[in-house]
């Protein structure tokens, strides 16, 4: 499954940017390195870049960046995630997860009494985003959980992706590094795709 991608030419015209702030951003740390993707053309080298990703990060800096300093969105869009914590109750009250969601994960082994840290948040956030689909079953959901809890940590705060699913009715989950290149046989169905580097973002905003 090979990410799609936008041109920079395409790009500042399709969200009426200028080169300049496009690379003020990039210094500011507002976009990662690793999303100018260097390809040959017919014309020679040319810049790319996810598009679904960086269409939504334009979106958000042009959205934020009139009440937020730059140097708070960069904060913002940072994947580091040391020291942001919540409270279990607060995390429902305010509508960042939904109580299904946060009960299941109390009923599969986790701790959520009292201060929550970023990590398991997460994790209830993208179970809620798996409920939300109507695709998944609760079995389905505890492969999801267990993948999540095995495997988020060995990336280090890298941008990736969670993919689930299914071949002759079995299901799977796996955990891959942004932008992924993937390619699955005709008989696996891809029932969802959710990107963790953009939930991790989401969630910043939100608590």
């Amino acid at each position: 499954m090979e990410e799609d991608l936008i041109s920079k030419k395409d790009l500042l015209e399709l969200k009426g940017i200028s080169y300049g702030q496009l690379y003020r951003w990039k210094r500011k740390n507002l976009i990662p390195e690793e999303w100018f993707i260097r390809k040959s053309t017919y014309t020679g080298q040319e810049t790319f870049f996810p598009r679904e990703k960086i269409l939504l990060r334009v979106d958000r800096i042009k959205n934020m960046k009139d009440d937020t300093s730059l140097n708070d969105l960069a904060d913002v869009f940072s994947p580091d995630i040391k020291g942001v914590t919540s409270d279990a109750a607060g995390l429902v009250s305010s509508g960042v997860v939904s109580r299904e969601a946060l009960d299941f994960y109390m009923e599969n082994g986790a701790n959520v009494s009292g201060t929550v840290d970023f990590v398991r948040i997460l994790y209830v956030y993208v179970l809620d985003k798996a409920f939300r689909t109507n695709e998944v079953s609760m079995d389905e959901c505890r492969l999801l959980l267990k993948t999540l809890e095995q495997s988020y940590p060995k990336f280090g705060g890298k941008g990736c992706a969670m993919y689930f699913i299914r071949k002759m009715g079995a299901a799977s989950c796996m955990l891959s590094l942004n932008p992924p290149e993937i390619y699955f046989d005709e008989n696996v169905k891809v029932v969802f795709r959710i990107d963790l580097g953009a939930c991790v973002e989401e969630l910043k905003i939100k608590l």
